[in-house]
């Protein structure tokens, strides 16, 4: 019998290759993306220090929407303003290895209507 692949081993496969073409700096850090079953979290990482200079995620409490994709594009919308405190405005996009739809899209748009390029 042949087994299915684990979703989250290809994934993170994937995230690993796109990972090693982009890297955040601190002129333009990367907008990172991790998505649960349940909760979504955004951090904008300079990957130069190794530090993170913002992040949010569902677990916030100004995070206000009925379904998961509402939810997404509030920590976007959140992220954007946390990352606009600290005068970041252009950002590369890391989606972590997961299809740019549903959450993962709903967050990015989100950010890129509060003000990140990218």
């Amino acid at each position: 019998m042949i087994s299915k692949p684990d979703k989250n081993k290809t994934r993170q496969r994937r995230h690993a290759r796109v990972r090693g073409k982009i890297s955040g700096t601190a002129e333009r850090p990367r907008l990172n993306v991790y998505r649960s079953n349940k909760n979504i979290y955004a951090q904008i990482i300079d990957d130069v220090e190794g530090v993170t200079l913002a992040s949010a995620s569902t677990l916030d409490s100004e995070v206000t929407g009925d379904n998961k994709s509402e939810k997404a594009a509030s920590v976007g919308a959140i992220v954007a303003k946390r990352a606009a405190e600290k005068k970041i405005a252009d950002v590369v996009f890391d989606r972590g290895g997961y299809l740019y739809h549903g959450r993962v899209q709903a967050l990015a748009e989100a950010a890129r209507e509060n003000g990140l390029k990218f």
